[in-house]
């Protein structure tokens, strides 16, 4: 099963990113999202920004992992 995780981007340089989530930040790619700003919300999956999607979205989703117990209240 793969999973996706929506997080938010912090800081970009050249084609990567620092996104964060839950306190947790991680460097990703942005080769799929060229136009990809700081403060956009993202899908990412194997350290790549896969998709772009609005923080009402983000936090839904977000909600829904804190729900199943994938990540800290």
């Amino acid at each position: 099963m793969c999973l996706a995780v929506p997080m938010k981007i912090l800081q970009i340089q050249g084609d990567t990113a620092l996104a964060e989530v839950n306190g947790v930040s991680r460097e990703i790619g942005l080769q799929l999202l060229p136009d990809t700003k700081v403060n956009d919300w993202v899908i990412i999956h194997a350290g790549f920004a896969i998709a772009k999607l609005d923080e009402q979205e983000a936090q839904e989703s977000l909600s829904l992992f804190r729900d199943g117990g994938y990540l800290d209240q």
